[in-house]
């Protein structure tokens, strides 16, 4: 799982050191001048510490990954100088960014904060914490399923972008229509076509109890489908309910305030994320080329069906408390991946699917 989250994170870095990827143009200056540049002078703790821990993870996902591969000498060295090469990069291209800054002291904090990360990914490994993790993953989790558990990882931090509804994911109509209509305004097709036109479809509370009762059983289904034993299949459908239920709680606190915390909770919602825990423990007891089948096909539904519903009006006017804050590109990136998990976990659906297949025909 250390490899595609080690690439899930070069993209978190990337887009966080790039946003908001423009104006692009030539200051006239050297891309690595800000190597011989003095030190800055507005610099304090908040700028250590982010730098320090923005790059902590990745040295530790990569160092991490570089062992799971036989590299266990050099994995240190190669964590360090990929993460220090990544910064390197990112502070370059800065230079053709009027709003960003590029700085050495960026650089030298990246690369000690990657420094530490690897330094903790084999200290763990000299603890047997990394064999203990590796014969956990063995009970729990089948051959290949280093995909679904990267998704599975990612589902929490899907969730705390505000969506239309509870759990709802992958709703990126609105948007799209928006966009191709700004795309095509001045050509000949745009009086053709009524790109930014809402659904017609109202929002109705059967449709509503589906997709709460969908939201939470995809996520059931895909780590279902990777799972070995029935009882720890039950286990992770509750620490779904949980996990799905403290995000958006989460959420809601961020958009609209700590007293406001489950103010997306009602009965209806209750009801459905109740029939979707009952349902995904029936679902629990298939075998895991059925469950894969189901999240496929379930995904397909439940795609078309939340892209047809109107985005709310009250979420998106609370959305600019999102814009206001300290970290607005770590939210833009937290509503890239509500709007993408979806279209991955199917997308992996379709390849597990395909190798389910190829090893019953093998055996």
């Amino acid at each position: 799982m250390a490899w595609p989250l080690t690439w899930a994170y070069v993209a978190l870095v990337v887009y966080a050191s790039l946003y908001p990827f423009g104006p692009w143009r030539d200051q006239g200056l050297s891309t690595w001048s800000f190597l011989t540049a003095p030190w800055p002078r507005y610099w304090g703790a908040f700028d250590v510490w982010a730098n320090v821990w923005g790059y902590g993870p990745l040295g530790f996902l990569a160092a991490l990954s570089a062992m799971r591969m036989g590299l266990r000498g050099s994995a240190g060295w190669l964590a360090v100088l990929g993460s220090a090469t990544l910064s390197l990069l990112m502070e370059g291209l800065q230079s053709y960014l009027p709003v960003r800054v590029p700085s050495v002291a960026d650089f030298g904090l990246n690369t000690c904060g990657a420094a530490l990360g690897a330094c903790l990914a084999i200290g763990l490994e000299r603890l047997g914490a990394i064999d203990r993790w590796s014969r956990f993953r063995e009970r729990w989790f089948t051959e290949g399923a280093e995909g679904g558990m990267a998704l599975l990882v990612l589902w929490p931090f899907a969730l705390l972008f505000p969506a239309p509804i509870c759990l709802g994911l992958g709703q990126i109509g609105p948007n799209l229509r928006a966009d191709v209509a700004q795309w095509l305004w001045d050509s000949p097709v745009r009086d053709w076509l009524s790109f930014q036109d809402p659904p017609t479809q109202a929002l109705t509370p059967e449709m509503e109890f589906a997709l709460v009762l969908m939201g939470l059983l995809l996520p059931c289904l895909l780590g279902f489908a990777v799972i070995r034993d029935l009882r720890q299949k039950m286990v992770l459908a509750g620490l779904a309910v949980g996990v799905g239920m403290g995000v958006s709680a989460l959420s809601a606190v961020l958009t609209y305030g700590p007293g406001h915390a489950w103010v997306w909770l009602d009965a209806a919602q209750a009801w459905a994320l109740m029939a979707g825990w009952l349902l995904a423990l029936v679902l629990a007891a298939l075998p895991r080329w059925a469950q894969a089948g189901l999240l496929l096909g379930a995904m397909s539904v439940y795609l078309w069906w939340i892209n047809q519903v109107p985005a709310s009006t009250y979420v998106t006017l609370n959305l600019q408390q999102w814009e206001q804050g300290r970290f607005v590109r770590f939210n833009g990136l937290a509503q890239w991946l509500g709007w993408v998990w979806p279209f991955a976990v199917w997308w992996w659906a379709l390849l597990w699917m395909a190798r389910l297949r190829s090893e019953r025909k093998t055996f």
